[in-house]
């Protein structure tokens, strides 16, 4: 599998604390890979990272062998990267519809007009219950829409990469379960690569090829995911219960 996204021992400091200590962490041509840990581990700092609004201390990132140290952050959406961040963090004020308007904004490359329309049609399909909020303030939006919103923000650029941070956070259970199904289909249907940042090892697991475990800024255990959901420290420390066969 060709890489599209390799990290290579990244560094980043808050001030005198070091948050990240020589990571590395890898994301394949159409693959989904993982990366949990508990708060404070230094995930959200990673995705950060990699979209460039946190600078880095030391290593590399690289997007199909393209160094991004020197490419500004609003560069990114036009080179195929996409970031949904922890928080879903939407426009209140505007409606839906101008929210995804907002995230196609002076991405080079994207198409306008009809082909636009084309694109919001393609995420109204996944997520059917923005079509009906198109009009609605997101402000007045569930939580669980607003996550469907900013996810499908993400996804209007088209990305090649799609970086999720805790896209189940704070949300119902069967919102959770629509969350993951529209991961999974968009990575089957249109074979976007992400990077996924969860607390619910459980669900990541489930979905991911690969995953890393991040423990107070290091990877602590990284594997196949299915090996990963069988590994008794795993199993004891982030998903409980026997072991499962994949």
């Amino acid at each position: 599998m060709a890489t599209v996204l390799a990290v290579k021992d990244l560094v980043v400091n808050y001030g005198a604390v070091q948050a990240l200590k020589g990571i590395t962490v890898e994301l394949g041509e159409h693959d989904i890979v993982a990366v949990l840990g508990a708060n404070g581990a230094g995930k959200t700092t990673l995705l950060k990272s990699i979209s460039r609004i946190q600078p880095i201390k030391g290593g590399s990132i690289a997007l199909k062998g393209r160094d991004l140290a020197t490419v500004p952050a609003f560069q990114l959406a036009g080179l195929g990267i996409a970031h949904v961040p922890e928080g879903r963090h939407v426009f209140a004020t505007l409606t839906t519809e101008e929210n995804l308007n907002l995230g196609a904004y002076g991405v080079r490359n994207m198409p306008a007009g009809k082909e636009l329309e084309k694109t919001k049609e393609w995420i109204f399909s996944l997520f059917p219950i923005l079509k009906e909020r198109r009009k609605q303030l997101a402000g007045t939006l569930s939580g669980g829409e607003q996550q469907m919103l900013a996810i499908g923000r993400g996804l209007i650029s088209k990305p090649h990469v799609l970086l999720l941070d805790e896209p189940s956070l704070g949300l119902a259970p069967i919102i959770l379960q629509e969350i993951f199904r529209v991961i999974r289909q968009i990575h089957e249907e249109e074979g976007v690569s992400i990077l996924l940042v969860e607390q619910n090892a459980r669900k990541a697991l489930s979905v991911a090829r690969y995953g890393y475990i991040l423990e107070l800024g290091k990877i602590a255990i990284e594997g196949n995911a299915c090996d990963l959901r069988n590994d008794e420290g795993v199993r004891a420390a982030y998903l409980g219960g026997s072991k499962v066969t994949c």
